[in-house]
């Protein structure tokens, strides 16, 4: 058990961050380890919580060929001196073979070992070491702490950043240095366990059911998702999982928490851009920022074509992409004279099938498509006027309130966090921010371009009073300022005490 101190100790434990407060110890400046969006919501989090002044520490894994990348000019006595657990020290790298030499923090093949490998040097060495009050936990590479965080009466929170399926035996784990015997009754099985050894060899652990079912309290990050699990939305989603989220939910142990994009993600200070702008100027910023982005791709320069934007991997299982492979000939034919273009700057397994319709059609001073870059992806939120995001499931998303924030209006599909953060526009009562379909297939998604085209076609004045509203609105609800407040609450609720002293 944990000591117990004025102030509480927060440990938050993540296989991925992509930057920490410079002021969290010498390690800070020199560590950055981000594979997807929970790098950036772990790095958000965990800044918000430092800048309040809670007691937060973090657990990493030590990914020594990737940040020994980022301090090259550093003598290797001044690396090990970086690295050194001293007392004041807040970062704390879980050392283990397994990720010392590697490039990327996933690998399919090993992702077990890599999990168990990290989580082992969590269990033994960092939760002795910083003694926290409370854990929190974030996805399935953390799934089994929980349960050993149960038997050691420390709360612990875990956090459901997407549906993935790791699972290992019960000797595995055990032969890998956790002591499985302590909590294996905190883990989750595909079937009941009879005992310890009958399991030993042939019952799996799911990482993730694991990290559910252990922990004192889960969130998901968008209410609207915990609920389209919980009421059986999607066949393909493991019923044991809806199950034990379910269960959590019916005791009062679960609720779901909007993230939020890193504070670097606003136009009036993003380096990346063209031009900065706010909500009072954003007409001549967007403008400004379009031309530029047609010019480097080659597109028609007009300031007042309608520019879309696709920021979110072309994905055909759940991010919608084939939706727009079969009207993308339909849409740039219907606004032929507006001079309609898109800009896909992104990767996956569908970029072949637009670029084939590019090449077919002729379409490519209409249509542009790049690799993803994050310096070209900032510009294009900046540049456009409608982002597409018609994914048919979405845990939280970020790339629609990034638009917001930026004064690109998403077209979504009714589902998960983009329900949570986005409602159709209804111009004549002010309100909504984008334009939303609720029918999945391609004629959804095309009436909802026509409705972001009839926006467009809108007077000036009417459409700068709305995106003006949309930006400023989007800046006080979409960012960390608010949603660590939520969390604070749930650390405070789990700890039935303040993480602050008040005086």
């Amino acid at each position: 058990m944990a000591q117990r101190r004025t102030t509480p100790r927060l440990l938050i434990v993540t296989p991925e961050v992509a930057y920490l407060p410079k002021e969290m110890g010498d390690m800070a400046n020199y560590l950055s380890a981000k594979a997807g969006s929970l790098g950036d919501i772990s790095a958000s989090l965990i800044n918000a919580l430092f800048e309040k002044g809670i007691d937060v520490h973090i657990a990493l894994p030590d990914y020594r060929s990737i940040f020994n990348a980022r301090v090259a000019p550093l003598i290797a006595k001044e690396i090990r001196n970086i690295r050194k657990n001293i007392p004041e020290n807040r970062i704390h790298l879980a050392e283990d073979r397994a990720f010392f030499y590697r490039d990327s923090i996933y690998h399919g093949d090993d992702n077990a070992l890599l999990s168990i490998s990290f989580q082992r040097e969590v269990m033994n060495n960092i939760i002795p070491l910083v003694q926290p009050d409370i854990i929190h936990c974030h996805g399935w590479m953390t799934g089994l702490i929980p349960g050993m965080a149960r038997h050691m009466g420390i709360p612990c929170l875990f956090t459901v950043h997407n549906i993935r399926v790791i699972k290992s035996t019960l000797s595995f784990i055990e032969d890998k240095g956790i002591d499985a015997l302590a909590c294996w009754k905190y883990f989750y099985y595909e079937r009941m366990p009879i005992s310890y050894e009958e399991s030993l060899e042939n019952n799996n652990v799911d990482f993730l059911i694991s990290g559910i079912f252990g922990a004192h309290f889960v969130n998901t990050v968008s209410p609207t998702f915990l609920q389209e699990i919980i009421c059986k939305k999607f066949d393909f989603i493991d019923e044991n999982l809806r199950r034990e989220l379910k269960n959590k939910w019916n005791a009062g142990c679960a609720t779901g928490i909007l993230n939020a994009p890193a504070p670097s993600f606003n136009p009036s200070t993003d380096k990346t851009l063209y031009q900065n702008y706010n909500p009072n100027d954003h007409k001549e910023g967007k403008n400004n920022n379009k031309i530029k982005i047609q010019e480097q791709f080659g597109l028609i320069k007009d300031e007042n074509a309608p520019l879309f934007f696709w920021p979110s991997r072309l994905d055909n299982e759940n991010k919608g992409s084939q939706l727009l492979v079969e009207i993308l000939y339909k849409i740039i034919s219907k606004y032929w004279n507006n001079n309609l273009q898109v800009i896909f700057v992104t990767n996956g397994r569908l970029r072949s099938a637009f670029s084939d319709l590019v090449n077919f059609h002729g379409f490519h001073n209409r249509v542009a498509i790049c690799d993803f870059d994050d310096k070209v992806s900032r510009q294009a939120f900046a540049a456009s006027d409608f982002i597409f995001m018609p994914s048919f499931i979405e845990p939280c998303g970020l790339y629609q309130m990034i638009a917001i924030i930026y004064g690109a209006l998403p077209i979504i599909y009714d589902t998960g966090g983009l329900r949570d953060t986005v409602s159709h526009l209804d111009v004549k009562n002010n309100n909504g921010n984008g334009f939303v379909f609720k029918h999945f297939d391609s004629n959804g998604l095309f009436w909802a371009v026509t409705q972001a085209m009839e926006f467009f076609c809108l007077p000036q004045d009417i459409k700068e009073a709305q995106i003006k509203r949309i930006m400023e609105q989007g800046l006080k609800k979409f960012n960390y300022s608010v949603t660590v407040d939520y969390y604070v609450d749930l650390y405070e609720k789990m700890l039935k005490r303040p993480l602050l002293n008040s005086f």
